[in-house]
């Protein structure tokens, strides 16, 4: 379980400093802290962050841009409405754009 807690305490750090307006991928969150093959573990750990107000969830996706993650939001368009919010479109949920709104942790955390 320590192991699991430091894992999500890792890409915690790394989800908090996804700007307002940008998205990230569940694997290139796994690759930032060292985990590449770990993206389902970045996705458990998004689900377990529910209820921890200062890492915003809502801002990761899949690899191509996939709301995967809206039915851990209650309302299954919470997380698309959030996103919006922030200035990122998104239609069937997906976000459009998804190459001009992606922020890489590899890039912007060195």
């Amino acid at each position: 379980m320590a192991l699991e807690t430091n894992f999500f305490e890792r890409v915690y750090e790394v989800v908090r400093q996804i700007p307002k307006g940008k998205v990230s991928s569940y694997g290139a969150i796994a690759k930032s802290v060292g985990a590449a093959k770990s993206a389902r573990m970045v996705g458990y750990a998004m689900n377990s962050a529910k209820d921890l107000e200062d890492v915003p969830a809502h801002r990761v996706v899949n690899r191509n841009g996939l709301l995967t993650g809206k039915s851990h939001f209650g309302d299954h368009g919470a997380m698309q409405q959030m996103l919006e919010e922030e200035g990122v479109p998104v239609k069937d949920l997906k976000v459009q754009d998804f190459q001009k709104h992606f922020w890489d942790p590899i890039k912007h955390l060195k």
